[in-house]
């Protein structure tokens, strides 16, 4: 266990940050596949400036690299066009 008051802060700190990213990962997880189900073009339209904007929040604060959401958005952009 720490031995030192800001090591048992940094501890708590980093625990809440964990719960934190991994709940707006999965979030952003669960629109993508959402939108991947969909079939019907305009609800996808309609889905996919909220999706696009979870990503770039996602890759803003480094919980997934800017590559990875960059891809995410291409193929999601080309599921849309080919609705």
């Amino acid at each position: 266990m720490a031995n030192h008051k800001s090591s048992e802060k940094r501890i708590r700190q980093t625990v809440a940050k964990r719960a934190h990213n991994r709940l707006f990962h999965k979030t952003a997880r669960n629109a993508v596949k959402a939108l991947r189900n969909t079939t019907d073009k305009s609800a996808a339209e309609a889905l996919l400036p909220k999706v696009t904007s979870m990503l770039d929040k996602l890759a803003k604060h480094n919980i997934v690299h800017k590559n990875k959401a960059g891809n995410l958005k291409s193929s999601l952009q080309m599921h849309v066009n080919a609705l």
